[in-house]
């Protein structure tokens, strides 16, 4: 494979800082087009936005998604209704006791794709296409995302951005002071291994890693690397059967890859795991593309203080995940919340919001120029490369099989089942959400 590890840009500033404010009230329409020049709302409201962006880049890319809202809909006012945790994992347990009360925010993140599905059954968000026509999304958004995001000829959210889960990040210090070359590639698993090996020789963390989602993050690629994309795909699908010889291999090389993990995993989160590659305790880290914001936050530039390309095995594959933004039955404030999805869905929000996170915009009439060297390459891999859904991002499963795959997972990396139960469980787990 061909590894891409170019020089980043420096990330953009932290933008002014949202209201805590966790109140609402009305607000009137905010409707406008996808373009640049937003319109304002006809009077006075707010808009409770309820998000797990409470931290780091993501908190960076609120901050600048709220600063173009600001401009675009100066008579609405933002309600910051973010909730710290993993992933959303908190945010997403809070969200549901709340639309199962009939309490829900304005708008709320989700991840674009299956995971929308429990909300669509629930009848808990409502169908925006005319969102798309009216804010002129559907020429601005590529087609293929398009139909990711149309569920029975009706589309459900506004995605902000588009995210690779299937990156790896490396310390080339690390691997040099374990005798290994920081520019060789691995175009499989069984030629990275040696690698590991080599820097668990040395004392360090080969592999650095989090807790539960992170590991069902890991596990997702070596899915994808061991199976290919035709394979991976079918795993959600039904083409493909978990009992087969070929998924107790990749099981088998996932159980492998975790011997080389930190002991603390499970009382971490993902911006610690990464810290550990920053720092030199690491040598490598799975994670998707947010994680170039944190190398970019501790100066650090790529080829000299970090390296990255595709997990091993998947050079030429894009692990797809968006977060995108709803419009809840019974929201409080609808019209409010029309105003954040024409700020989401705009030229100038996307723009201002990925240069902030690391991720790249779902529009197609966005600049590369305006974006880090490593955004237009992942610009480039989103419109060149094959297109598969992320596992631990909610793009390839609804919620029920996600949850029940990392129980799984959990059980398994924690020591209470062995492979050939955890395959069985997987295997179950991927029929809970049918």
């Amino acid at each position: 494979m061909t590894r891409k590890h170019t020089r980043i840009m420096g990330v953009v500033a932290a933008l002014a800082a949202a209201t805590l404010a966790l109140s609402s009230c009305g607000s009137d329409d905010g409707g406008n087009d996808g373009g640049t020049d937003g319109g304002t709302s006809n009077s006075a409201g707010q808009v409770e936005v309820f998000t797990w962006w409470a931290s780091g880049s993501e908190k960076l890319g609120l901050d600048a998604l709220v600063e173009v809202f600001n401009t675009r809909h100066p008579d609405v006012e933002f309600v910051n209704g973010a909730v710290a945790g993993g992933a959303g994992s908190a945010a997403k347990d809070l969200l549901q006791s709340r639309l199962q009360t009939n309490d829900p925010p304005d708008t709320f993140q989700a991840h674009a794709g299956a995971e929308l599905t429990d909300y669509i059954n629930a009848a808990q968000i409502e169908d925006v296409s005319d969102l798309y026509e009216e804010f002129e999304l559907t020429e601005a958004f590529p087609e293929d995302l398009i139909s990711r995001l149309t569920v029975d000829d009706k589309i459900y959210s506004i995605p902000s951005n588009i995210h690779r889960a299937n990156m790896t990040w490396a310390n080339p210090t690390v691997l040099t002071e374990a005798g290994l070359d920081p520019t060789a590639t691995y175009a499989t698993l069984d030629e990275w291994f040696p690698a590991l090996d080599a820097v668990q020789a040395t004392g360090k963390t080969p592999l650095s890693i989090a807790t539960t989602w992170t590991q069902v993050h890991l596990l997702e690629t070596v899915l994808l690397s061991a199976l290919g994309d035709e394979a991976y795909s079918g795993l959600w699908d039904g083409t493909t059967d978990w009992n087969s010889p070929e998924v107790t291999a990749a099981l088998e090389d996932f159980e492998k890859l975790m011997s080389y993990t930190n002991t603390d995993r499970d009382g971490l989160d993902w911006p610690d795991a990464t810290q550990q590659v920053i720092d030199g305790q690491a040598a490598f880290n799975v994670m998707g593309d947010w994680a170039v914001a944190a190398f970019e936050e501790a100066g650090q530039e790529a080829e000299t203080d970090f390296i990255y390309f595709p997990v091993p095995g998947t050079d030429g594959v894009f692990d797809f995940l968006a977060d995108s933004f709803t419009l809840p039955v019974g929201a409080p404030n609808a019209d409010g919340a029309k105003a954040w999805l024409e700020t989401v869905g705009s030229l100038e929000g996307q723009t201002a919001f990925n240069q902030a996170k690391g991720s790249i915009p779902a529009r197609t009439d966005a600049d590369p120029a305006d974006f880090s060297e490593y955004q237009q390459t992942a610009i480039t891999s989103f419109a060149d490369d094959t297109i598969v859904s992320s596992l631990a991002h909610g793009a390839a499963t609804p919620v029920a099989t996600l949850n029940a795959i990392t129980d799984a997972t959990s059980k398994f990396t924690s020591g209470g089942s062995d492979l050939a139960s955890f395959q069985s469980e997987l295997a179950a787990a991927a029929g809970s959400g049918s």
